[in-house]
């Protein structure tokens, strides 16, 4: 019989694989959403949008980055 401990270790990655992944869907969508809304208010096109995609996801590589990729594990 597993442990409380040991059942909640062999999820762990699972968390923070659907983090990362709701990070990134979450900046790209927010991001993408206000350039849309820019670009409906300036009538400039899909430029904005564009921008916004590439800006979301930048942001939320580098907030990934500093959550995970550090080399300290990611605890405070």
């Amino acid at each position: 019989m597993t442990t409380p401990d040991q059942r909640s270790d062999a999820w762990t990655g699972m968390d923070i694989g659907w983090s990362i992944t709701s990070t990134m869907i979450g900046g790209i969508v927010a991001c993408g959403g206000l350039g849309f809304v820019l670009d409906r208010l300036l009538g400039t096109g899909p430029v904005l949008t564009g921008v916004g995609f590439v800006v979301g996801a930048a942001g939320a590589i580098y907030a990934i980055w500093l959550r995970y990729g550090r080399g300290d594990g990611g605890e405070d």
